[in-house]
């Protein structure tokens, strides 16, 4: 397993507009949808690359692109649905999963109420988006139940992570890479990362 976290300039300001409390639902929801494809981008920096001939306006040459994988993002409800737009935007042809869970507000512990995956997920290289990997549950849940449909190549990508959910994922799951923007100081006592940026659901969604 590996943490990697995103410093790019252009990420780490809209991190910043994220943060702040007086930070409009709309420029909250921009803002994400920006960083989703800027993580995204450097995600994929190492994907495999092929050789191929074309034809410019000049003459043919031989040229790189990326080799045709089938990728999937699952996007874990309600707050991963604010990265999906921006992930789609890298990659318009790849297919997208739910998994819908919510926080007991008792126990602290994901509970799950929905799955809808895509039928070739297990050939698929996977991409779970959480915005907030707080106390894992949630991400080591979703993994598990991807695990249980098959899904060998998983990654998880979340905007912002606590010590306490990386160590919760690394201990569930060493074979998922964590890709992030920043790896705050804790929890508060209703689990809630600090300093972080609130819930990303209600911000998201103005409610």
């Amino acid at each position: 397993m590996s943490v990697t976290v995103i410093k790019h300039p252009l990420i780490q300001t809209r991190l910043t507009l994220m943060r702040k409390s007086d930070t409009t639902s709309a420029n909250f929801r921009q803002a994400l949808e920006e960083i989703s494809s800027l993580m995204v981008y450097e995600v994929t920096r190492d994907f495999p690359m092929t050789e191929v001939e074309i034809e410019t306006p000049i003459s043919k040459t031989k040229s790189r692109v990326m080799v045709d994988e089938k990728i999937c993002f699952v996007a874990i409800l309600r707050a991963g649905l604010g990265m999906i737009s921006g992930a789609l935007k890298m990659f318009p042809n790849a297919t997208v999963g739910i998994i819908g869970m919510y926080r007991d507000e008792k126990t602290l512990q994901p509970v799950e109420y929905y799955s809808k995956l895509p039928a070739d997920i297990t050939s698929s290289r996977v991409f779970v988006v959480d915005p907030m990997l707080a106390t894992g549950g949630s991400a080591v849940d979703a993994i598990d139940l991807l695990k249980k449909n098959s899904v060998k190549n998983i990654t998880l990508i979340s905007l912002l992570s606590a010590p306490e959910g990386i160590k919760k994922v690394e201990t569930d799951h060493p074979d998922v890479d964590i890709f992030t923007t920043s790896i705050d100081e804790g929890l508060n006592s209703t689990a809630y990362i600090i300093p972080g940026l609130g819930d990303a659901g209600d911000r998201i969604f103005n409610t």
